[in-house]
C-alpha cells in the first residue's frame, strides 16, 4: 500500500519520459495552479492586444465619421466589443451561473 504520495511519485517518474512525470504531476493536483496561471497571463496579453486594438478602431471609426462615412458608426461598435470583451465575456459568464469559468488576467 502507498502511503506517501510524493516519494511515489518521485519513484515513478524516475527513469520516465517527461510527459509520464507530467501525468503524474496533474494526478496528484500540482499542476492545476500552474496550468491556470498560464492561461490567466496568456489572456492577460489577448486582452492588452485587444484593447488597443479596439481603440484604434474607435478612433478610426471616429475618423471616418468626421469626414462623412455613415460605416464610421460600426467601426465605433466594433471597437467597443473588441476593447471591452474581456468584461463582456465575464458578464454573460456570470448570467448563465458559469462563473466558476471566470479567469482573471494576469500580466
Amino acid at each position: 500500500m502507498i502511503t506517501n504520495t510524493s516519494s511515489s511519485l518521485a519513484s515513478l517518474s524516475a527513469g520516465k519520459p517527461i510527459f509520464a512525470t507530467i501525468i503524474f504531476a496533474q494526478a496528484t493536483g500540482g499542476g492545476t495552479a500552474q496550468l491556470t496561471q498560464g492561461f490567466n497571463l496568456a489572456l492577460g496579453i489577448m486582452f492588452l492586444f485587444g484593447f488597443i486594438w479596439g481603440v484604434l478602431k474607435i478612433w478610426s471609426g471616429a475618423n471616418a465619421i468626421s469626414k462623412g462615412d455613415p460605416d464610421g458608426k460600426a467601426g465605433i461598435i466594433a471597437g467597443i466589443i473588441i476593447a471591452g470583451a474581456a468584461a463582456i465575456m465575464g458578464a454573460l459568464f456570470s448570467i448563465f451561473g458559469l462563473s466558476g469559468g471566470i479567469l482573471t488576467p494576469s500580466f
